[in-house]
Order: C-alpha cells, then structure tokens, then sequence
C-alpha cells in the first residue's frame, strides 16, 4: 500500500497548528531576555456539550453552508464521493487546521482517511477482515470515508464520532448520503429517512471530546470489560464495537491518554480490533503514531502491527497500525 495517493490538492498540506500567540509579540528584552516573565497562554475553552446529531434536526436539514461533492478514485474499483466545505463559513476561521477548543481539523480531508480506506480494502480484499455484520464505530471521522466504506461493505452498525457537531452536520453527513445514494445528487434531499432507505445499517452520529463521549455510545462496553482480556468473555462485551477507526487522531499528544481510554472502554472483548492511520510525528503539537504506541505499550493489554507505511513525498511519513487485544 505504498502507491502515492491520487489527489495532490490543497486538502493534502502540511498541518498547520493555529497558534494562541502573536508571532511578533515576543517581549524581548535586553540581549534577548525578557524583561518580564511572559504569561502562561490562557486555557482553552472547556469542549461543547457531547449531542447525538440526528438526522432529524433542523441544522441538518436547512445548513446553508455551501457543499460542494466530488469523486475519489481510492482502489481497484472503489471510488468514493468526498464534500468540501469552508471553515470560514462553518466555523469563522480561515487558513487553520486546527483552533484548540473551538476546531479540532474535521473539515479537512487527511491524507491518513484515504490510507485507512485503502488499507481495509486490502484486508478484506485478502481476506483478513470481514467487515459484514460488524459494529463499527470511527472516531475523530471528518468526512467519514472509512466508515462509509465500512457501511458499503455490509456492516451493521456504523457510528461516526467528532469533536463538532458541525462537522457532522454540514459534512459528514451530506457524505455517508452522498455515498448511499444511487444517485450523488440525493444527499441534497429533504428527507430525513432517504438514508435509511440505501442500507440496513444502523447510522448514527456523535459529538463530543473523547474524555466524555463514551456515555453517549450505545455500545460502550460494560465495566468488567475495561478489567483485561483475561477477565472478560464473549458474553460480557458483546456490546462493544468490534472494529474501532481512526485517521489522524493521534496529532496532540495532551489528548492520547483520553484517546486510549476511550478505546479500552469502547471495544468489544476479546476480538475487537483499532485501526489507527497517521503520521509519524506531528510537528508543533508533538503527537504521533509513536506516542500513541508508546502509551499502548505501557498498558501492556494490546499488541500492534505496522500494516502499511506511505512515504509518497506529500508530507511525512505516514503509517497504518492494527492493534488487538493480548489473548
């Protein structure tokens, strides 16, 4: 899976942190020193309320955010219809990834989505995964590719989780519909039950931080599940997502620890299996598939296995981790 990814446009630079502090304020004193010590930056705004965005609500049906669609060619013959959007117009932010607190990157399409699409096309194409009846859950999802490919694949429960109800409101959304729809031009119906119609899936869509979400999840796995693997039976967990996704999550290294006990609480015991696509290394928030593993390790309850490694030039190197429960 080291094939360089087919679209060279804007969505794929570098990220971008979008810093709290002026770069030209920097209180430089005599030789280089300042005269007062600065300020510690202001804390970031606690995160929204965790909502489950239904299909029903109004901001769903009546955004006025321009959407505008196209087509993906990922695979073999997979090609997936992907929407664009504006951060200025969904947020009153422009030219950043990323706002702490306010906007976590979801409207941006990263590169590490169409790695983990292509990575589980593979898998199931080789036989190594069966996505067919599945519970699935995709954190951190933006435009929501992986687990659209998921629910195209016949799994039975899809839920997308980001940090903005917006997010899913104006993009997510109009995507899965997108993407379901026989014809593209159906995701702009008016009909909250158009979706239902294209699949027997249960879609359903969460916002909220990693810190809180779980209490919203439908199949958050029970308390003796969080214990280890040796403590659990098919029985106990049978509500948990078999299959957890994620691209690019793993950016800020403040928000790994959250990350992982989410998942720990989510997955389902003793066969579930994380999907994670994501750079190396971060640059300017210091996150990484390296943490992140590092982390996993230190708990000792999971293993990983590099799957995939893409160095296409277009930013660093990217890579696809499995990680699955020590039996």
């Amino acid at each position: 899976m080291a094939e360089n990814l087919n679209e060279k446009k804007p969505d794929q630079e570098p990220f971008r942190f979008f810093s709290l502090s002026h770069p030209n304020k920097l209180g430089l004193g005599f030789n280089g020193f300042s005269q007062n010590p600065p300020s510690p930056p202001p804390p970031p705004p606690p995160p929204p309320p965790c909502v489950e965005v239904l299909l029903s609500n109004p901001e769903v049906s009546s955004s006025s955010v321009k959407y505008t669609m196209e087509s993906i060619y990922l695979i073999g013959d997979l090609t997936l219809h992907k929407g664009r959007v504006s951060t200025k117009d969904v947020f009153g932010v422009s030219n950043s990834d990323l706002v702490p607190g306010k906007y976590e990157g979801g409207l941006k399409l990263w590169e590490g989505s169409l790695d983990l699409v292509k990575t589980l096309y593979n898998e199931s194409q080789e036989g190594k995964l069966s996505l067919k009846g599945k519970r699935v859950l995709e954190l951190g999802c933006g435009h929501g590719l992986p687990g659209i490919f998921t629910c195209l694949e016949g799994a039975a429960v899809i839920h997308f989780q980001d940090f903005n109800a917006e997010v899913l409101q104006c993009l997510t959304i109009p995507n899965v519909k997108a993407n379901l729809a026989k014809d593209p031009l159906l995701q702009h119906s008016s009909h909250t039950n158009e979706m239902e119609k294209k699949t027997s899936s249960e879609i359903r869509f969460f916002a909220g931080d990693w810190s809180e979400i779980h209490k919203l999840l439908s199949h958050n796995s029970t308390s003796e599940c969080q214990q280890g693997p040796e403590s659990s039976s098919n029985h106990d967990c049978r509500d948990g997502y078999d299959i957890i996704l994620m691209a690019e999550t793993v950016y800020s290294l403040s928000s790994l620890h959250n990350l992982y006990e989410l998942i720990k609480k989510c997955l389902s015991r003793p066969l579930g299996v994380v999907y994670l696509a994501a750079k190396k290394h971060y640059f300017g928030v210091g996150g990484g598939t390296r943490q992140f593993r590092h982390i996993v390790a230190e708990d000792g309850i999971m293993e990983a296995c590099l799957i995939a490694e893409v160095a296409d030039g277009s930013s660093n190197v990217r890579e696809v981790w499995k990680f699955t429960l020590r039996q």
